[in-house]
């Protein structure tokens, strides 16, 4: 039996499975993956004041994400791990049709990935034993392998959207290019738009937890310091991702307008489209939603009376589920222009010298901005996704095509849920403890890793590193000698 009958044995409770899974494995090492891209690049630059300015705020900032870097680098590794697995054990055909033409992108990954590992552990225990500059210096690879393997791990879902660099020759792949591929015409826009949103999740993210802990009263210099650096970043990146995200818009009408047509529930191909703020979609029709006259066709082709394709133009098996497609781009987009918003109110602030500390309608807004953009991310990617459906690779394999045939996928999934379950808690568990240590024991000179000292000895008394006195069995009880 050929690979296209296995897979016509899955059933679609496998298929549903593999998706959920799938989907749990990816939205879950996102997030992790963002602060992995971006919080190198704080950490250094944060040491880089520190040291500039003989500044032990900045240095404290330092230190302590250099400890949470570690750990959600370590948690990272193991959620990778995990989804390089499930690339071939979900989707095996995918990888035995096309494995030559995608697995390059996923070679530089893995290359990209262990230079940042040796890196980041160069630069942990590097603490106080490398000259301050040498230091730095060690990070910058740092930096450049975690935004180079984002790269790289969307190039390859680049091309999923856009397949490229090769011949199919009787169901097999022949002439493989896998620069062509991996330079599709849907890498640009998607790779942008990536890191772009992993650095403002990462700033976000960061910034939340400072201003919730500046709302309790925390308003020290340390703290000030830890939400006005990654809040800084992010806000602004938020309008540039704006700027991105319409860059991207214009892609889809070009190369995939059906994707387009369910972000926007257009079912029917019109010229002078209207852009669509909410609605639901019934029976064919987008309901309840805002028009804008002319703007989708503004938006997508610099002309208000451009034709803007329908899902009309599609077969009905071959065209995206819309209600999840439209809402989730909704989400997106409504939290991106929220972002623009609060960006406008940060540098209004700023420009009249108003004290952030004391601004707590401000803070608020802050302290959930972290929250929103795991959102965001999260809507992103169904939308990128889903908005694909049902090709796995666009207009060449269908996702009922690729999945795994075998039983037992749906135990996998339970088994998937209880290690993410696991990882979340021990996360959360460590990062909590690490936030708990009291700030003058981050600050006594320590590499990042290793534990406080212990307390000095009093007068009198060994130090915990001096070895044991013996003493006779029963000595302390003889009189002590006269003295002559």
């Amino acid at each position: 039996m050929g690979p296209v009958g296995l897979a016509a044995a899955a059933t679609p409770g496998d298929l549903v499975a593999a998706r959920t899974q799938m989907a749990l494995s990816l939205g879950w090492h996102i997030i992790i993956a963002c602060f992995g891209v971006a919080m190198p690049a704080f950490t250094v630059f944060a040491e880089w004041r520190g040291i500039r300015r003989n500044d032990p705020a900045y240095t404290l900032l330092a230190r302590r994400w250099a400890r949470a870097m570690g750990v959600l680098f370590a948690v990272g590794a193991v959620s990778g791990t995990i989804l390089s697995f499930e690339m071939g054990l979900l989707w095996p055909r995918l990888m035995s049709v096309y494995g030559e033409v995608i697995g390059f992108p996923f070679t530089l990954e893995g290359t990209a990935f262990f230079l940042e590992a040796i890196f980041l552990g160069i630069y942990l225990y590097g603490w106080d034993r490398l000259p301050p500059t040498l230091h730095i210096l060690t990070a910058i690879p740092l930096c450049i392998a975690g935004v180079a393997s984002a790269f790289f791990v969307v190039c390859a879902n680049a091309w999923m959207n856009q397949p490229r660099g090769f011949n199919l020759d009787n169901g097999r792949v022949v002439g493989a290019d896998p620069w062509k591929a991996m330079f599709n015409p849907a890498t640009p826009p998607q790779t942008t738009h990536m890191i772009i949103a992993a650095f403002m999740v990462a700033g976000f993210g960061i910034a939340s937890v400072y201003a919730a802990a500046m709302l309790r009263g925390r308003r020290d210099r340390y703290h000030r310091l830890g939400f006005t650096i990654p809040f800084t970043v992010a806000a602004a990146l938020a309008p540039v991702q704006l700027l991105v995200g319409d860059w991207a818009a214009k892609f889809l009408a070009e190369w995939q307008p059906t994707k387009l047509a369910a972000i926007e529930g257009l079912t029917h191909t019109t010229a002078g489209a209207p852009l669509s703020l909410g609605g639901v979609y019934i029976d064919g029709e987008l309901r309840y939603a805002i028009h804008i006259p002319n703007a989708l066709s503004l938006l997508a082709h610099w002309n208000p009376h451009a034709v803007v394709y329908g899902l009309e133009i599609a077969p009905p098996d071959a065209r995206p589920p819309v209600t999840p497609v439209h809402l989730s781009f909704q989400v997106m987009v409504g939290i991106g222009t929220g972002f623009v918003a609060l960006a406008l109110w940060y540098a209004f602030l700023r420009w009249r010298r108003r004290d952030l500390a004391h601004s707590r309608w401000f803070l608020r807004a802050g302290s959930v901005a972290g929250v929103a953009a795991v959102l965001a991310l999260e809507a992103g990617w169904v939308t990128t996704e889903v908005g694909r459906q049902p090709w796995i690779v666009f207009g060449q394999m269908r996702v009922m095509e690729a999945v795994n045939p075998e039983p037992g996928l749906r135990a996998g999934l339970i088994a998937v849920l209880a290690v993410y379950t696991v990882l979340t808690v021990a996360t959360v568990v460590v990062l909590r403890r690490l936030a708990r240590i009291p700030l003058d024991l981050v600050s006594v000179g320590l590499a990042p890793q290793e534990p406080a000292p212990p307390e000095p000895a009093e007068p009198g008394e060994p130090g915990p590193g001096a070895p044991a006195q013996r003493s006779r069995p029963g000595r302390e009880n003889r009189p002590a000698r006269r003295s002559r």
